[in-house]
């Protein structure tokens, strides 16, 4: 009876426990959806957003191809074929037919490229980075005819072969092979060396290190419309210095990692641009004007025929573009297109032919605004497409049979981008064709044909949506990746929506900004506000588009009680017309770092809830530098400054970013100077966390260094934090970024505590 009695107390016990503990532990470990954490954020792919493409449109009318997952148990990817019109879908390459002889699995497919009537496929696998991407590799021909697979380079080593591209025919592949350029013909699989001389300072085909990052060029040789011959770029980095980049870590002893580098002022590379015959033989070499080591060549193409070459050559200083039309065969030159200013001219990256050559599509900032021009073959005509006191962003294609050109514009609000179209050959007003009811900033890849088009738009508190339209309607036909998923998240996390506004600091200045609030906010109360900032010509932050996880950190920030804000100065890339972009000219961190002060102060005085003792800085690149600057210049209004991967001195920056924007270093001593946060280091007071890679290629670990020693100097007091061998983005290494934003996070609760007063 005693034990009947024990067991029917132990089952009340584990009912009281059931009902009164179990639930306050379940509640304890569950995670509160509304609020984010820093785990959630960089340390899982809970916020991760689904991509479209790459898709590739087909001449064929309202067709384009994708590779997707396949559904075999072999699994890899098929590479699939869609018709906009009817919908079909059908596998023109299946993940069967990419296994290589004597592999049981396929080819992973990073990307793909068609021979002209598709009858084979280029496939790029098993990639490596080269500095910024992953341009090194192995390339694959499957031949839609026979299904055979065949590799490229011969006995080449693996993953060594860059930029492999069909000729026009289809008949053979060119590449670039330890900075030589070879050409394969794919019937007798023979490879034919065309460039012998390709050794550690000559670089056939591709590019160094500074034009890469600076002129955004990769894939450095042309076929020709006809497949005989093939124009490229040639660099000579002989007396170019190395800079070191020191390894500690991955092995007994430090391990010298050699870069051979511009800084602003030093030696560049010597850049050539040449022809050679398919067939092998003796390069012809233009004949461009003036010093190869103080001039650059940062386009060239064929220029609609196979036997002129179109290129862009400029001065040193980069405020003149010679645009010249060179003889394929005899290596003259012809200048047609002469660009001129007073501060930096910009290179325009796609040239457009039309009337089988007769004129080409140029852009050009000559009447004050970045606007599109027909131009001649000869250059004696020039005539303006686009009219008006607006910037055009982007030149999208051109639609040859309606005579009409795309391009991306925003008129009346520089935080946003949309679709307009124009007639090239008749005087008529531009046509918005984005509808006027959605805002934000939309992106598009339009069919050769120009009847369609990926559509992808997004805005600042929404994640992007990619469609399939139908052009010059813009009606949607199909959605190819909604982010349902990750907008329903985004969507439970507590947020008020982003506020845009304007900040007027003083004589006729007016910059564009944007506010994030708490959930909470209170206007009575009085917040730390957090600046965001880059400020440099290479970037805008105001901007009405989805940041991903940079986003999703601010927002977890105004959770805690944080007002984080963003402030475009003079001198950001905004599309509002020349003299808004180039007026920084020669004195960047200067002017820059006024307009952000000022701006501060303005909102101070203009906003009660702003609280002016807890204001707080952070930037990365050259938002690191402003960072500084303002912390140097302006300690009275910054109290804590989290500077990532800075230029600290702009002698150490590379040549070609540096002298575009403050010319020579021994004429604009002053500038150097007094743009470069270094020099102001003795005034600080506040609170400054300084993070940088010691492997950054880019923004050397040196300018950190060269900063800590001036610091040190002034006994001035500050943290820092290096992460070893990270490049410029310090993301490499398993939980880098939990940890980095981890650190960026405790640093701000503790030097500007959240929260309202």
């Amino acid at each position: 009876m005693l034990q009947n009695k024990r067991v029917i107390y132990f089952i009340i016990l584990l009912i009281f426990i059931s009902i009164f503990f179990i639930p306050i532990f379940s509640r304890a470990d569950k995670t509160d959806l509304s609020k984010l954490t820093i785990k959630r954020i960089f340390g899982s792919k809970e916020f991760s957003s689904e991509r479209f493409g790459p898709g590739v449109w087909l001449k064929k009318k309202g067709s384009y191809t994708l590779f997707e997952p396949s559904k075999s148990k072999i699994g890899g990817q098929d590479i699939v074929e869609y018709n906009a019109y009817n919908e079909k879908r059908k596998i023109v390459v299946s993940s069967a037919r990419l296994v290589p002889e004597g592999l049981s699995s396929p080819l992973k497919i990073e990307n793909y490229s068609w021979s002209k009537k598709r009858k084979k496929v280029l496939i790029f696998t098993n990639s490596k980075r080269v500095w910024r991407l992953k341009t090194r590799g192995d390339y694959w021909v499957i031949n839609l005819i026979n299904w055979k697979l065949k590799k490229l380079g011969g006995k080449a080593n693996p993953c060594t072969l860059m930029f492999a591209k069909f000729s026009p025919d289809a008949n053979k592949v060119a590449y670039v092979c330890d900075k030589n350029l070879f050409v394969e013909d794919l019937e007798s699989n023979k490879i034919i060396q065309l460039t012998s001389d390709g050794s550690k300072t000559i670089i056939n085909g591709t590019f160094d290190w500074v034009y890469e990052e600076e002129f955004h060029l990769h894939d450095g040789f042309r076929w020709s419309p006809d497949s005989s011959h093939i124009a490229y770029w040639q660099m000579d980095m002989k007396s170019v210095r190395d800079f070191y980049l020191i390894n500690n870590t991955d092995s007994l002893y430090s391990k010298i990692i050699p870069i051979q580098y511009p800084k602003a002022g030093e030696t560049n590379s010597a850049c050539r641009i040449g022809v050679v015959s398919a067939k092998s033989g003796k390069t012809i070499w233009f004949k461009a004007q003036g010093d190869p080591r103080n001039s650059y060549i940062a386009y060239m193409d064929w220029a609609a025929n196979s036997k002129e070459i179109i290129f862009q050559h400029l001065n040193r200083l980069q405020n003149t573009n010679n645009v010249m039309l060179g003889n394929a065969r005899t290596g003259d030159v012809e200048i047609i297109l002469t660009e001129t200013d007073k501060a930096w001219v910009d290179i325009v990256n796609n040239i457009y032919w039309l009337d089988k050559g007769r004129y080409f599509i140029w852009i050009s900032e000559r009447d004050g605004w970045r606007h599109v021009y027909l131009v001649s073959r000869s250059g004696n005509q020039i005539r303006l497409i686009t009219k008006g006191n607006y910037d055009v962003i982007n030149v999208l294609g051109i639609d040859k049979k309606g005579r009409r050109l795309y391009f991306i514009a925003s008129p009346d609000n520089p935080t946003q981008q949309y679709l307009y179209r124009v007639p090239i050959f008749r005087n008529d007003k531009e046509e918005r064709l984005t509808p006027i009811n959605e805002c934000g900033t939309h992106f598009y890849q339009i069919s050769p044909s120009s009847d369609m088009a990926f559509h992808t738009y997004s805005s600042f508190n929404e994640p992007p949506v990619t469609d399939l339209i139908c052009l010059p309607e813009h009606k949607r036909m199909k959605i190819l990746v909604d982010n349902k998923e990750l907008g329903s998240k985004i969507k439970k996390l507590k947020r008020l929506p982003v506020e845009f506004f304007i900040v007027d600091i003083g004589n006729g200045v007016k910059l564009n900004a944007w506010c994030m609030k708490p959930y909470d906010f209170n206007p009575e109360r009085r917040y730390p506000v957090l600046f965001y900032v880059y400020g440099e010509p290479w970037n805008q932050t105001v901007l009405d588009r989805w940041s991903s996880t940079r986003y999703l950190w601010h927002l977890m920030l105004t959770q805690q009680g944080y007002v984080i804000m963003s402030v475009d100065n003079r001198g950001t890339p905004a599309p509002r017309g020349r003299d808004w972009r180039k007026c920084i000219y020669r004195q960047i961190g200067i002017l820059a770092s006024s307009d952000q002060a000022r701006a501060v102060s303005s909102i101070i005085k203009r906003r009660a809830y702003v609280d002016s003792q807890r204001i707080g800085i952070w930037g990365w690149s050259g938002g690191g530098s402003m960072t500084l600057n303002a912390m140097f210049r302006y300690p009275e209004i910054y109290r804590t400054g989290i500077a990532v991967a800075p230029v600290t001195n702009m002698h150490y920056y590379d040549s070609i970013y540096q002298e575009r924007y403050m010319g020579l270093p021994e004429d604009n001593k002053k500038g150097y100077k007094n743009g470069s946060p270094i020099t102001f280091a003795k005034n600080l007071k506040g609170n400054l966390l300084i993070v940088h890679g010691t492997g950054d290629d880019n923004v050397h670990y040196q300018n950190t260094e060269a900063l800590i020693n001036e610091l040190i100097k002034y006994n001035k007091q500050f943290s820092m934090m290096s992460y070893p061998n990270r490049t410029h983005g310090i993301y490499e290494g398993k939980n880098t970024r939990l940890h980095l934003f981890g650190l960026l996070t405790t640093y701000m609760k503790k030097n500007l505590p959240p929260g309202p007063r």
